[in-house]
């Protein structure tokens, strides 16, 4: 890695880092963190009726070249159907995200800035107005702007109850991860995090 870059963001000591321990905090926050952002959607739901009819999770397995039906799939709990497909791409893309921040916090404890803040705002702006957008998976990012995106026409634009609720959403989503992080990854290893000084710990 440039020197630059590793001023810029910091690095731990290799000793220090305890991979291990941060997958297992990484499975189990990422799990936990996606019932938190569904918590968090029922106040705050980010997208019309209309857009729960086809939601990104559903739009990008039928880009990849799953049928209609397959993407639309559900199971029956307490008499309610769910769709159990946008579930699995839920749970994978909080646990996926969480892996890369509870490993990425071994090496650079900056990408915890704002106790996780920073980072789910990284991944607001590169998943909801960058790359969903891009691919059609999501509508224009921009309603206030005349943006032409390929695809996402017929959705018409994100309205400013979107935005609220996704970017609110994934800060309470990263702080969900990383006070899982902290707490189980002290307990496994009965240290504090790398970059803190095991004999400013025991002061």
């Amino acid at each position: 890695m440039p020197a630059w870059l590793t001023t810029l963001l910091g690095s731990t000591e290799p000793s220090r880092r305890r991979l291990k321990a941060a997958v297992i905090v990484g499975i189990i926050g990422g799990f936990f963190s996606a019932i938190v952002k569904f918590g968090w959607e029922v106040p705050f739901p980010p997208r019309t009726p209309e857009r729960q009819i086809t939601n990104p999770p559903q739009a990008m397995l039928e880009w990849f070249g799953m049928s209609h039906d397959q993407s639309h799939a559900t199971v029956s709990f307490s008499h309610t159907e769910l769709p159990i497909m946008s579930f699995i791409v839920h749970f994978s893309f909080a646990i996926v995200f969480a892996l890369i921040y509870c490993v990425g916090a071994e090496y650079f404890p900056r990408i915890k800035m704002w106790q996780g803040a920073v980072f789910g705002i990284a991944v607001y702006v590169f998943a909801h107005v960058i790359f969903m957008p891009l691919l059609g998976w999501a509508p224009n990012p921009f309603p206030w702007a005349d943006v032409a995106l390929e695809g996402v026409n017929q959705y018409g634009p994100q309205s400013w109850s979107e935005h609220f609720s996704e970017f609110w959403g994934h800060i309470i989503w990263l702080w969900s991860i990383e006070i899982v992080r902290r707490d189980i990854r002290n307990r496994i290893t009965h240290e504090p995090d790398a970059e803190v000084p095991l004999a400013a710990a025991t002061r």
